[in-house]
């Protein structure tokens, strides 16, 4: 058994790893295990897990510049009368007045069936949320099976959040900030034959239930749901769910599937995406003239 494959078993079932200087339990005596593996940088856990992750740890995660490729269809939100950064804009504004009402910080965005426009609508919302100066944002590629975000930011594929999940590196070694944001990048890592087994760790969920206290929003892109099994799992760990649609592709029976399969548990809302610029223009032209 491959070293990766030993420490996924022994972190799923709470076997710690041998250490030195360990000595052989006396017949009758049982021993809990008091941490995790020394290489999964996950830290203490006693019975169950925990990350111990705070906002201190964000000091030493590298910072990259915000270089976003040309194919990427990033919005310029610093630009008040671009009409689709105003429909991001509103979407932030729905989702802040939630999170008053709700405990709300982890969204899973996901779509019915893959070229929906869910990778655009996270990486949009993620910079919406971290121009607010006081609002700092994680953006998770957990669409292990086709990653796309580090593309999006051209930045290293690895270290990232399978690399992280494994022990191969700290949290704050998988993470990248843009340059002049409160933005910080997970990329999804180190390829992994089986994402569901590896988001089904024990520390997946530690993670969800620990960015709280180091974020204010993290938001996660994800597999569409009618194609795999991840953002149904995700969906469960997350606070709530933003499913995205595509305006004359979706059918209607796929977003019933879609939204069967969530058993519309923390769904927030839909998303609907590829509306006619004509259609933006239109809703704006009340508050912008032209010659503003």
């Amino acid at each position: 058994m491959s070293r990766v494959h030993d420490a996924l078993r022994r972190a799923e079932q709470g076997i710690p790893f041998p250490q030195e200087g360990d000595q052989t339990p006396r017949a009758g005596e049982i021993r809990r295990p008091e941490y995790l593996p020394v290489e999964s940088g996950l830290g203490p856990a006693s019975p169950a897990i925990r990350l111990n992750l705070n906002a201190a740890m964000l000091a030493d995660v590298p910072v990259v510049p915000f270089q976003p490729a040309p194919e990427s269809h990033l919005l310029d939100l610093s630009n008040s009368h671009e009409t689709p950064a105003e429909e991001f804009r509103t979407l932030r504004t729905r989702l802040n007045h939630l999170q008053t009402l709700q405990p709300l910080h982890t969204v899973v965005v996901t779509s019915p069936s893959p070229a929906e426009g869910k990778t655009f609508s996270a990486v949009n919302l993620a910079l919406a949320q971290a121009h607010i100066a006081e609002s700092s944002v994680l953006l998770g590629d957990f669409d292990l099976r086709r990653p796309i975000v580090h593309n999006l930011f051209q930045i290293d594929r690895t270290p990232g959040l399978s690399d992280y999940l494994t022990g191969r590196c700290t949290f704050p070694q998988a993470l990248r900030k843009v340059e002049g944001m409160n933005l910080y990048l997970l990329p999804a890592g180190s390829p992994v034959k089986n994402p569901l087994e590896l988001l089904n760790m024990r520390q997946a969920k530690a993670l969800f239930e620990e960015l709280p206290r180091i974020v204010n929003w993290a938001i996660f892109d994800t597999p569409p749901l009618l194609f795999s099994a991840d953002a149904n799992l995700l969906a469960t760990l997350a606070d709530g769910t933003i499913l995205v649609v595509k305006i004359g592709s979706t059918t209607f029976d796929n977003v019933q599937r879609a939204m069967q399969s969530l058993c519309e548990n923390n769904v927030l809302g839909i998303v609907a995406n590829g509306a006619r610029a004509s259609e933006l223009y239109s809703k704006y032209t009340y508050y912008y003239s032209k010659t503003e």
